[in-house]
């Protein structure tokens, strides 16, 4: 008689070892984390999830489009789908004035379906403490996360249950046919858990090992409490204050720069009152913006009613959110000024920000990855329009003019060299 038993002892550690990699491949199929830096490194500029920015806002974009693999043909060249006279994309284009998308040829079909996922799994905004409606976006998102959970379940009792029975039929087959009952090896002498163990704490080890290694460092999401409760949300979305007018350095220097006193008391000197919507803390008690107003005439010495003498002001004590590591070179200016990045490309939405917190991880990759994309502000055919300085790259005019290219990445100018960013 042959024994079959070796056979089927590889086949269950066969099915094993495929039920694992299935689980992993079923939880990568749409990365949101993925899609969120995407959409920060090529999206957020131009739009928001849920508000209307440059573009419209992007939730439940395929749900109003209809046509996946149409919408997949807009994000990668837009204007091979305006050229078919496509109604709604046409609809859109004239509706936002007709200014022109970037084309995201380099994005695989994975990618775009990591930045839908990401748009999706951002909840509806709501009031502090209520948001129904986030709520219920909050779990749409985690829904794909449970089914895979609890089809991996199922998997996993399905293949002790086999495992179980296989064993029981051994045992019956050998009774049949004569021969001596071997006596049972303990789970933990065996060497097929023994080498399914192994090989599980090898791949979760690893997986938290190397985690936890590209997280050493970043502050991603960092909120200290400021010594006064400062609204970005209320001076530079109410009230409109360019970022320019508190933060010059960022526009003519490597360093934004935290605004003196003086700055603040451009402006409180008359204002010494706040009554606006209500201030919600992190932590969900309100905020005396008043109170907060007269925290700042204490550190500037001023007294209502009275001129104010800047000499006795004391500078405030801010707590700084972002920080680079001491060999790393970031110019401001360069970006800003030069390369025509928007604030929130690297901050976030901080017109709708409290209490600032960072934005983006600031990891090399985050960086690598947006200079990639970014197209620089290069000299059209006239050599009128664009930065000047662009004019030394003949080879890359002329590719222009013979329209082997469409446009200049950062990338191409040396925006991914070591020395570039690094001492």
């Amino acid at each position: 008689m042959i024994d079959h038993r070796p056979i089927v002892k590889s086949a269950s550690f066969i099915f094993s070892i495929l039920l694992l990699l299935s689980f992993l491949n079923a939880n990568a199929q749409q990365d949101i984390a993925a899609g969120k830096t995407l959409f920060q490194n090529k999206c957020a500029t131009c739009h928001g999830v849920h508000k209307q920015i440059t573009g419209p806002a992007l939730f439940g974009v395929e749900e109003r489009v209809g046509d996946n693999k149409k919408l997949y043909a807009w994000i990668r060249n837009n204007k091979t789908v305006l050229a078919t006279g496509d109604p709604y994309f046409t609809a859109v284009f004239k509706q936002f004035n007709e200014l022109p998308m970037n084309t995201f040829e380099d994005l695989t079909d994975n990618d775009i379906a990591n930045i839908l996922a990401y748009i999706k799994s951002v909840p509806v905004p709501g009031p502090p403490g209520v948001g129904q409606n986030g709520a219920a976006a909050q779990t749409g998102s985690s829904d794909s996360a449970l089914v895979f959970g609890i089809i991996t379940l199922i998997l996993a009792v399905i293949t002790l249950i086999l495992l179980q029975v296989n064993s029981n039929l051994r045992k019956l087959a050998d009774d049949r046919e004569g021969i001596p009952a071997m006596e049972p090896i303990p789970f933990y002498r065996n060497k097929t858990y023994i080498a399914l163990g192994t090989i599980l704490l090898f791949i979760i080890g690893g997986y938290y090992t190397i985690q936890g290694a590209i997280g050493l460092g970043r502050s991603k999401d960092y909120q200290p409490e400021q010594p006064i409760y400062f609204s970005h949300k209320v001076h530079a979305g109410v009230n409109q204050i360019n970022c320019m007018y508190c933060h010059s350095g960022a526009w003519e220097s490597k360093h934004a720069g935290i605004p003196s006193l003086n700055v603040c008391m451009n402006c409180h000197q008359t204002i010494d009152t706040y009554s606006g919507d209500p201030l919600i803390h992190e932590d969900g008690h309100t905020v005396d913006g008043t109170g907060e107003i007269k925290k700042l005439y204490a550190a500037a010495g001023f007294t209502p009613g009275q001129p104010w003498d800047p000499a006795k002001a004391k500078p405030i004590e801010w707590i700084k959110i972002h920080n680079l590591p001491d060999h790393v070179y970031f110019n401001h200016s360069q970006h800003t000024r030069t390369g025509k990045v928007q604030c929130q490309t690297c901050h976030g939405e901080i017109t709708a920000m409290d209490e600032v917190k960072q934005f983006s991880d600031l990891s090399m990759g985050w960086c690598i990855n947006c200079h990639r994309t970014s197209r620089v502000d290069f000299p059209d055919s006239t050599g009128k329009n664009g930065n000047q300085f662009y004019s030394i790259y003949v080879k890359f005019h002329n590719d222009l003019k013979s329209r082997n290219r469409d446009s200049i990445t950062v990338q191409d100018i040396g925006g991914t060299e070591c020395q570039k960013c690094h001492y």
